[in-house]
């Protein structure tokens, strides 16, 4: 109770101040509409909410699957040599910063037009994909010495290093990684589908669209409050898997 009533009197508190305020001020409700107006909106549109959400999060989780399969691929490969690694490196970090706004437009041409759920997910997998490569490569580097000496004193295999050395090394960051590259997924699932989506990719950036286009401010509010729980449970299921499996890691 310590942990969760002070952040629950805080919102309520500031809920309570924007209520206030926008009834006093008389704010246009298209301009800045008042919690309860909120409520409101979210009860009426609950289910087609509930349904924009739940295909924000396929998409989300379907890019995660994707950008670990491929970066912990890539991080296993390119560990293996410095000169690949040297080779790489800038590239993923190049894709990294450069902004997905930038190339959706060209994703979305390579997806196909008449698929533009393929450009949603391609764009998502690029956001996600960084913090997984950087954990893993740097996890599969952070071997202890001592260990690595000793493996060799007792002439182990390159794989008998990967399996029972480099790769149980690598867990702690890899959990890291892909706990921070759940919650990039959400993010690039919804501005993927702000810049590369249509009406045949309805989440929740395409709900907040649509209402904006109809000066439904309240709905706006009711969809970024269906977002806002979607990648809160999201991190706190990732939390809790990666307290999980470090607990068992460590009586490993």
């Amino acid at each position: 109770m310590k942990r969760i009533l002070p952040p629950l009197i805080l919102v309520a508190a500031l809920l309570a101040g924007w209520e206030i305020a926008c009834r006093a001020l008389v704010v246009p409700p298209y301009l800045l509409p008042p919690p309860s107006a909120v409520w409101t909106a979210l009860l009426e549109s609950w289910p087609l909410l509930l349904s924009s959400a739940w295909a924000t999060l396929s998409t989300a989780l379907l890019a995660l699957v994707i950008a670990s399969l491929v970066a912990c691929g890539l991080a296993l490969t390119v560990s293996l040599n410095r000169v690949l690694e040297d080779a790489v490196r800038p590239i993923a970090v190049t894709l990294q910063v450069t902004p997905l706004v930038a190339i959706a437009p060209l994703v979305t041409i390579w997806a196909g037009i008449d698929h533009p759920e393929r450009a949603v997910i391609g764009l998502a997998a690029v956001v996600a994909f960084f913090p997984i490569f950087s954990g893993a490569l740097a996890g599969l580097k952070s071997v202890d010495p001592d260990l690595a000496r000793l493996f060799d004193l007792h002439g182990a295999t390159p794989f008998q290093r990967l399996t029972r050395l480099r790769l149980p090394s690598a867990v702690p960051a890899l959990l890291e990684g892909h706990k921070v590259a759940a919650g990039l997924a959400v993010i690039g699932a919804v501005v993927a589908e702000f810049v590369a989506g249509s009406g045949g990719a309805q989440g929740l950036a395409w709900r907040i669209l649509e209402a904006y286009n109809r000066l439904q401010t309240a709905k706006v509010f009711a969809a970024l409050v269906m977002l806002a729980i979607l990648g809160v449970a999201l991190h706190a299921i990732m939390e809790a898997l990666e307290r999980r499996l470090l607990h068992f890691w460590r009586g490993r």
